[in-house]
């Protein structure tokens, strides 16, 4: 027997990926329905605001997860420079695994659809706000002032976006790669 839980949860985790890889309009309520092994009315019943729900909820889901990956891959490092690389090779290397399916979780859905709607768009904005906190807090302890950290994490992420962009669109992550060397040389000299 499927426990109420079970099927709510295999929605949010089918819609997360088809979300990441298809995008917002691209992807289909029978299409979530019917990968994530859900009865037909599950998705009204676990989501009465229909798609657009499962959306900002599988997008708050992913944001959480990748937050804890960044989290976990720079303190792990033995420096901040180490640190931030490790993000962009990680996120290169996911990019690899999927044949350049996956890029960022957010991005996706933001670029489809955050212009029409506010549930998604803060979604997506809390997401962010996620890992740029994570990440300025990271660089915080390692030495550098609450606001150059702060900047600093902006720079990063856009980056990292931008890159992911560009990588999968070229279908090579050699984007990735000059991003992650400069990354490290700004990094390197502004912590020191």
């Amino acid at each position: 027997m499927v426990r109420r839980t079970d099927t709510r949860q295999r929605m949010l985790d089918t819609a997360a990926e088809l979300f990441h890889t298809q995008g917002y309009h691209a992807t289909g309520l029978n299409q979530l329905i019917s990968v994530g092994g859900a009865p037909k009315g599950s998705l009204y019943f676990h989501f009465p605001g229909g798609k657009e729900q499962l959306a900002a909820e599988a997008i708050a889901v992913s944001s959480a997860q990748l937050c804890e990956v960044l989290k976990q891959l720079v303190v792990r490092a033995p420096d901040a420079a180490t640190g931030i690389e490790s993000v962009v090779n990680a996120l290169a290397q996911s990019l690899l695994d999927s044949d350049f399916q996956r890029g960022c979780p957010l991005a996706t859905v933001a670029l489809d659809v955050a212009s029409e709607s506010e549930l998604i768009r803060k979604s997506c904005a809390d997401g962010y706000r996620s890992w740029h906190d994570a990440l300025a807090d990271y660089l915080v302890r390692q030495g550098l002032s609450a606001d150059r950290a702060a900047d600093l994490t902006t720079v990063v992420l856009a980056s990292i976006e931008g890159g992911l962009l560009l990588a999968k669109t070229k279908k090579d992550i050699a984007p990735l790669r000059a991003i992650a060397v400069h990354l490290r040389t700004t990094i390197e000299r502004e912590v020191g």
